[in-house]
C-alpha cells in the first residue's frame, strides 16, 4: 500500500472526484495516530456541503489504516465507521462531516475523508482552560447524546454491523490476549481475576463510542467543544464504560487529580451526564468498567511491540507504546489494591536500586543511548510535522534504553499468574502487594518516569512527596 504523499494524493483525486470536490493539495501527515493515520489537505469543491459551524473552509482530513492487513481484525470496516459518525452526528453530536468512503480502486487502502473542524486535540493546551467545568458540561451533553442511539432499524441509523458486547465474552477475549502474550505479568492476571469475579449483570445496551477520551475531542481557543473524533471502536453496550475510560488515570493527563477527563470531579461529571438526557450513573459499574478498560488497555500497549515485530506496521511509535503497558500496570494496582486487606495495604515497600557501579572504560549501552538522545535533540530545529513527532518519540525510545541499563527489573511470572488465574493467591497473600508496589515503581521509573501516576503512588507507598 502507498506511503508517500504523492501516491496518497493520486488516488485522493479519483475519490474527492466522486463527491465534486477537487485535486488535492498541501498533503500534510498530521501528528500522533497509534492506530491510523491522518493526512490534511485542501480542496474546493463545486457544491457546497453541509457543514458544521466549526467547518473549516476548503480543509479536509484523511483518516487511513496503516496497512489492508491491520483491518483483518476489526469488527468493521471504514465504511461502517463512516455511517456511524454520519449518525451521531444527525443525532445533534459534535462529530465531523463524512464525506467520501475510499474504494478499492482509489489504490490507497482502506479509510475515509472528513471535513477539517477548527480546535485542538492536544490535551495539554486543553486542560489548561479556565473553562473547565463548561467544558466537561459539553463533554457530558455530547455523551449522552451518543448513548441514546440503540441498537436495531428503529435506534438511530446506526449500521447493524456495529456488535453488541458480550461482557463474559469481552473477559474471555482479554484473557486469550494475555496468555497469547506469554500470561506472565501477574498485575494484570489479578485485574482479569477480578473482572472474573465482578463483572455486572448487562443493561440495556446504547451506542458506545469507545474512546472518548481527551486525545480524541477537539476544542477551539474560547473552550467550545467542536468535534468528537476516532470511532473505530465504537459497539453497543453499558454506557458506565465510556463514562469511565476518559476517566482512567492516562487520559487525565497531568491533571491527575481531576478524576473527570482531567477537567474536573467526578460528581460534575456525572451531574451534567445525567442532567442532559444521560441514565443514572452507578458507581460500582463505573469502577468496574475502569478496571476492565485499564486491563484493556494494558494489553493493547503489550501487543504493539507484536505488531511492529511481524512488519504488519513498522512505525517508531507502535514500538515504543508497548513500554506503556507498565503504566497501565501502575494504575490498575492502584485500582484494585482498594480490596486488599489493611494488613497487606500497611507492609513497608522496599525499592529497587540502581546499578551505579561501570568497570569497564567503554561507554555502556545506557550511554550510547544518551549520546544519541542528546544529537537527536540538536537536529530539532530542523525537522517539522509528523517527522517531529517521531524525532521526540525515538528520544523517548532512548531513555527507555539508558534506565534499562542501570536499574533492571523483572515484572513476569507465568507461574504466579496461573495460581492468580486459579484463583490460589491474590493481594491478600502476604507481601504480594508490597513486592509488586516496588516491581511496579522501578519498572515505570524506568519506561514513563514522567508519568503523573508514578508521582501519586510513590507518595502513596513510601511517602516520598
Amino acid at each position: 500500500m502507498p506511503d508517500s504523499a504523492e501516491a496518497i494524493a493520486i488516488g485522493l483525486e479519483r475519490a474527492l472526484a466522486r463527491v465534486g470536490l477537487s485535486v488535492p493539495s498541501n498533503l500534510t501527515r498530521l501528528t500522533g495516530g497509534a492506530s491510523f493515520e491522518s493526512w490534511r489537505f485542501e480542496a474546493e469543491g463545486a457544491e457546497p456541503l453541509p457543514t458544521p459551524s466549526a467547518r473549516i473552509e476548503n480543509t479536509y482530513v484523511l483518516r487511513r489504516a496503516p496497512s489492508l492487513t491491520f483491518m483483518d481484525e476489526k469488527p468493521f470496516g471504514h465504511d461502517v465507521e463512516a455511517a456511524v459518525i454520519r449518525a451521531a452526528k444527525a443525532a445533534g453530536v459534535s462529530a465531523p462531516v463524512v464525506v467520501v468512503e475510499l474504494e478499492p480502486d482509489d489504490g490507497i487502502g482502506s479509510g475515509y475523508v472528513m471535513e477539517a473542524l477548527s480546535g485542538t486535540p492536544n490535551p495539554k493546551e486543553i486542560l489548561e482552560t479556565v473553562e473547565a467545568d463548561r467544558l466537561v458540561s459539553e463533554c457530558a451533553a455530547n455523551l449522552a447524546t451518543i448513548h441514546k442511539l440503540k441498537p436495531g432499524p428503529d435506534g438511530g441509523g446506526v449500521p447493524d454491523a456495529v456488535p453488541v458486547m458480550d461482557y463474559r465474552a469481552a473477559i474471555a477475549d482479554l484473557k486469550k490476549q494475555f496468555e497469547e502474550a506469554g500470561g506472565d505479568r501477574p498485575i494484570i492476571a489479578l485485574g482479569l481475576k477480578w473482572m472474573e469475579d465482578n463483572c455486572p449483570e448487562p443493561v440495556e445496551p446504547v451506542l458506545i463510542h469507545g474512546d472518548y477520551r481527551m486525545g480524541n475531542l477537539l476544542v477551539d481557543e474560547e473552550g467550545w467543544l467542536t468535534g468528537v473524533l476516532d470511532w473505530e471502536l465504537a459497539h453497543f453496550g453499558d454506557y458506565h464504560e465510556d463514562l469511565a475510560f476518559g476517566c482512567m488515570a492516562v487520559w487525565r493527563f497531568h491533571r491527575y487529580d481531576r478524576a473527570a477527563l482531567g477537567l474536573s470531579d467526578l460528581e460534575t461529571y456525572f451531574d451534567a451526564y445525567e442532567a442532559n438526557g444521560g441514565r443514572k450513573v452507578d458507581p460500582a459499574r463505573f469502577r468496574y468498567w475502569l478496571i476492565h478498560r485499564t486491563v484493556w488497555w494494558a494489553l493493547g500497549c503489550l501487543k504493539m511491540a507484536a505488531i511492529w515485530r511481524s512488519g504488519e506496521d513498522r512505525m517508531l511509535e507502535r514500538v515504543v507504546i508497548s513500554r506503556r503497558t507498565s503504566e497501565q500496570e501502575l494504575d490498575l494496582l492502584m485500582l484494585l489494591e482498594e480490596d486488599a486487606p489493611d494488613e497487606e495495604l500497611g507492609r513497608e515497600v522496599e525499592e529497587v536500586i540502581y546499578l551505579d557501579g561501570w568497570l569497564g572504560e567503554e561507554a555502556r549501552c545506557g550511554e550510547l543511548a544518551i549520546a544519541v538522545s542528546e544529537w537527536l535533540e540538536s537536529i530539532k530545529h530542523k525537522v517539522e510535522g509528523h517527522d517531529r513527532f517521531q524525532l521526540a518519540v525515538a528520544r523517548n525510545a532512548l531513555g527507555m534504553i539508558a534506565r534499562d541499563d542501570t536499574y533492571p527489573v523483572s515484572m513476569f511470572d507465568p507461574f504466579i499468574c496461573n495460581d492468580i488465574l486459579a484463583g490460589n493467591v491474590g493481594l491478600e497473600t502476604s507481601e504480594m502487594l508490597a513486592n509488586l508496589r516496588a516491581q511496579m515503581l522501578a519498572k515505570v521509573t524506568i519506561d514513563v518516569p514522567k508519568y503523573p501516576s508514578l508521582r501519586v503512588a510513590r507518595r502513596k507507598w513510601i511517602g516520598e512527596h
